[in-house]
């Protein structure tokens, strides 16, 4: 069991790692890795997670994509449906969830910021919607460096997710 859930979780680093360097989009692809080692395929979650990329647009004001993509799919398996929309107790599982993503991800980077995080591993931010700013990032291995943040939060999003189902089968399974 222990050897499956290894697998699951290399799988959802290798895969969002493999896409940021690809594709870009932290949150899609922080989304996309999760997913699909848990074999999960959501079209409309993919899409919604668009805009996130760089702090939400591109602006690194935000705070991470990946971290926004990492709620995304915890939420995804936790959150609160249209249906029990009225009760916002319903949220509180997803919300803790992802505070637990949130708690760790600080922990690991020292700010959730997506500027914080370049201006601290980079020594300043790169705009990249100036084209010189875009060649600068990848000179310095930005590309590199930010798939492996993609990739372990989505491990992290994916082990968040996995822990949550394996407690909730055990509580099932008490009589």
């Amino acid at each position: 069991m222990e050897e499956a859930r290894s697998a699951i979780q290399d799988a959802a680093f290798d895969r969002a790692k493999r896409h940021e360097l690809r594709s870009g989009g932290c949150g899609q692809c922080t989304i996309a890795g999760v997913f699909e080692a848990l074999g999960v395929k959501d079209e409309g979650v993919f899409r919604a997670a668009t805009g996130l990329a760089d702090g939400v647009g591109l602006t690194g004001d935000g705070h991470c994509g990946a971290l926004s993509g990492g709620a995304m799919a915890i939420s995804y398996f936790f959150g609160r449906s249209s249906d029990e929309f009225g009760d916002m107790m319903k949220q509180v599982r997803a919300c803790i969830l992802s505070k637990k993503l949130h708690d760790w991800f600080v922990g690991k980077y020292g700010t959730c910021r997506c500027a914080d995080i370049q201006e601290k591993t980079f020594g300043r931010f790169y705009n990249l919607y100036d084209p010189d700013g875009m060649k600068a990032a990848f000179k310095v291995g930005l590309p590199e460096k930010c798939s492996t943040l993609v990739g372990e939060t989505a491990r992290m999003a994916t082990t968040i997710i996995l822990d949550e189902r394996e407690r909730l089968a055990r509580k099932t399974a008490q009589p």
